[in-house]
């Protein structure tokens, strides 16, 4: 993503949603960021004003809703997400973005393979509503129904959605990368067909990257990481990584979120 192409708004909240248990879904009215944002990117939330917080929040962009509205599925995990659910409907905070790196969905896939871990399941969300009709399959997995979030109601649209929990209380019982093992065992005649697309904690990503490389279908991962600036320059993002001739640090700020999962040394997280 171009720098030149980052804005800082002065953004209207639009409306506050809860999801799930501390889940809430946020419509926030930035028209120069809703033109230009792709699946994968993110933005930087002031929380407030003042100085405290001092830093912004990065969100995934869960998707666009017309006009210009940008949608942000967020989580309650500490102070900064409290106040942001605490703000009204008609306040405005500043948002910066699009920012880092999104999905580049392969025009030859037959099909893309969704493969969600809890709030993880926000960039995979605005991604299936870019692709075309019918060449999704989206599962997504949380620990319990508690957690679940409804997620045709999050504005996901998709003709194949598997829920998956880990105490079997909603949808299927287990990992959601036991049901992408599944698909890939039954598809194993379409290898190169489909590309796997993925987000969640790093230990399902492990998983899913470990299944790619197995069944030998391409996947790109969004990386979640504490950040600071969301530019690259504060270099406090940093995951481990290959390149060409040496391993080397990536900063998901910068060089991600989104890489492919062969880029990123899995052994060393």
């Amino acid at each position: 993503m171009s720098k030149a192409c980052v804005m800082d708004e002065n953004s209207e909240v639009v409306f506050q949603r809860k999801m799930a248990d501390g889940v809430f879904l946020m419509g926030i009215e930035s028209p120069g960021i809703a033109a230009t944002a792709i699946p994968g990117q993110f933005v930087m939330i002031r929380v407030r004003d003042g100085l405290d917080p001092l830093l912004r929040r990065p969100f995934s962009i869960c998707g666009i809703r017309e006009p210009g509205v940008v949608l942000v599925l967020y989580m309650l995990v500490g102070e900064g997400t409290q106040i942001l659910s605490r703000i009204l409907p008609g306040e405005r905070i500043s948002v910066l973005g699009p920012l880092g790196r999104g999905f580049k969905p392969d025009e030859k896939d037959s099909r893309a393979l969704l493969v969600s871990g809890g709030i993880g399941i926000a960039p995979l969300i605005f991604l299936a509503r870019r692709l075309r009709s019918g060449e999704a399959l989206f599962m997504a997995g949380f620990r319990s129904s508690r957690q679940v979030i409804q997620v045709r109601s999050a504005c996901l649209v998709c003709p194949e959605i598997y829920i998956v929990t880990e105490d079997g209380s909603e949808g299927e019982r287990g990992l959601v990368t036991d049901i992408l093992a599944e698909r890939l065992k039954g598809a194993a005649s379409e290898r190169g067909r489909s590309s796997i697309y993925a987000c969640g904690p790093v230990p399902m990503l492990k998983k899913v990257a470990s299944l790619s490389k197995e069944f030998g279908v391409p996947c790109q991962v969004s990386m979640e990481a504490h950040m600071a600036c969301g530019l690259g320059a504060c270099q406090g993002c940093a995951v481990p990584g290959k390149r060409a001739l040496a391993d080397a640090y990536l900063h998901v700020c910068k060089d991600g979120p989104v890489f492919p999962a062969g880029n990123i040394r899995w052994e060393s997280l």
